[in-house]
């Protein structure tokens, strides 16, 4: 079981923050440093110092970083023409030296397309747009050094592109997609995603989703073998009860919550709550870490959970 983290910057957090967050993971030996792509806060909480755009956040650690992965807990496709995030993806992947993923989605968060300008179409809409998008962005990636790219689509017709940059990864970066949806979900997955992440979903819903995807996959004679299975959940980690409680505390939370739908507790219960979801065929986690100047919380998962999955 791989072990990334997973940040929602939106709640409030600067650069400097997020990039010492993804120094520490660097550092401690997780697989990677991922993000939320949001421009508008959740809940209660202030945001201040106001949103930080995803993808400029990943370029610059791309820089300031050695060796981490880095991606997004997802892009919105709602954000985003899909020739240009092509382009800043692969040139992002470029600055990293090949260490991108794109985690792609329909968009979900009205209130923040409202905050800021930006078309919000309703949900077949969006699917629709998602499709298309990830036609582009593939088909721009995967065309040949020398031949152009062309798509004959409603949303983002393209003729003639010169599908250029290519970035470093070959054929391309890795894609995730995810989503509990019943039906385009597991469709889109099956033929476009290299990993299928589900957030926040109990191990017998993730049961369920995989399942659907991996028909999904049979479906188009893919073999489901070839994709990762990944989750991410809350993580609330402490030595002892009391620094359980503290943690759920600073981010709001009830420890008996945590425990029953997030990666919560001693050390010992998490390695068992992963081992749970590592029956369903997940073999990856995105640990939602919401406290980002709790540095040691990274340190003790690194120092008594990691050595053990």
């Amino acid at each position: 079981m791989e072990l990334r983290i997973f940040t929602e910057p939106q709640q409030g957090a600067t650069y400097d923050d997020l990039l010492a967050v993804a120094r520490r993971a660097e550092e401690t030996g997780f697989g990677a440093f991922f993000r939320s792509d949001h421009y508008l806060k959740m809940g209660s909480v202030s945001g201040d110092p106001g949103p930080t755009d995803a993808w400029t956040t990943l370029a610059g650690l791309a820089r300031d970083t050695r060796d981490i992965r880095l991606g997004t807990l997802m892009t919105a496709a709602t954000f985003r023409l899909p020739g240009p995030l092509a382009i800043t993806v692969a040139q992002v992947d470029q600055m990293s030296g090949g260490r991108v993923e794109l985690g792609i989605g329909t968009g979900w968060y009205a209130e923040e397309h409202t905050a800021y300008g930006i078309p919000f179409p309703a949900l077949g809409e969006r699917f629709d747009r998602l499709e298309e998008q990830l036609a582009v962005i593939t088909g721009l990636w995967e065309t040949p050094p020398g031949k152009t790219f062309d798509f004959a689509g409603r949303y983002y017709p393209v003729s003639g592109s010169p599908a250029l940059p290519k970035p470093v990864q070959d054929p391309r970066p890795p894609i995730l997609l995810g989503g509990m949806g019943p039906k385009r979900t597991p469709r889109l997955a099956a033929r476009y995603a290299d990993e299928f992440n589900l957030p926040f979903a109990s191990v017998a819903d993730s049961v369920a989703q995989f399942d659907r995807v991996r028909a999904a996959c049979a479906e188009i004679g893919r073999d489901p073998a070839g994709m990762v299975w990944s989750n991410a959940l809350v993580l609330c980690c402490g030595r002892d009860d009391a620094e359980v409680a503290r943690r759920a505390a600073a981010i709001g939370r009830d420890p008996d919550e945590l425990r029953a739908n997030g990666l919560a507790g001693t050390p010992a219960e998490v390695v068992d709550r992963i081992g749970a979801y590592a029956e369903t065929g997940s073999s990856r986690l995105y640990l939602q870490v919401l406290d980002l100047a709790d540095l040691d919380h990274l340190d003790l998962v690194a120092t008594e959970v990691l050595p053990q999955v």
